[in-house]
């Protein structure tokens, strides 16, 4: 069991670091960088294209994220720490793994691409501007919840 948690350790720190790092470039490089192109049409074209590419990417390693971490909960056993709040990251990391898993599995393909195309077309600016802003929160979360589980895999604890 130590080496199979050993390897669902590995397994889990590479998906963050894989999917979290998408999230980073999209949010602070494609996002900015599609707003400059011309037209309303190439914007929507650009993002699109570049955002199913990375939607494939998040969808795998979000799935390796979630099921090494639940794996990790199981076999060490550590089922109790989401009673206590001390240990707050590993409600925060449930938490953030689970929009991502609800828009990339769920919403997005049911409904989230068909809104984006419309609200784009009527109005790219504020589209583009919302979508930007909810990439910068959903970032931002995820920033704190990869340095709260840092810090507490390593001893740091709230109270």
């Amino acid at each position: 069991m130590v080496i199979d948690a050993f390897v669902a350790r590995v397994l889990h720190v590479l998906g963050v670091v894989v999917w979290i790092g998408g999230v980073a470039m999209v949010t602070t490089v494609l996002l900015p960088t599609t707003r400059r192109l011309k037209s309303a049409a190439e914007r929507v074209e650009f993002f699109e294209q570049i955002e199913a590419g990375f939607a494939r990417q998040a969808r795998w390693t979000t799935s390796i994220t979630g099921l090494s971490g639940f794996y990790l909960a199981y076999a060490l056993d550590a089922w109790d720490r989401f009673t206590q709040p001390a240990y707050w990251w590993m409600h925060a990391m449930v938490l953030v793994w689970g929009i991502f898993t609800l828009m990339l599995f769920v919403l997005e393909p049911i409904w989230l691409h068909r809104w984006f195309r419309a609200s784009a077309q009527r109005n790219p600016e504020k589209t583009f501007t919302l979508i930007q802003r909810l990439h910068w929160l959903l970032l931002a979360a995820s920033l704190i919840t990869i340095a709260g589980a840092v810090a507490g895999a390593h001893g740091w604890r709230i109270g």
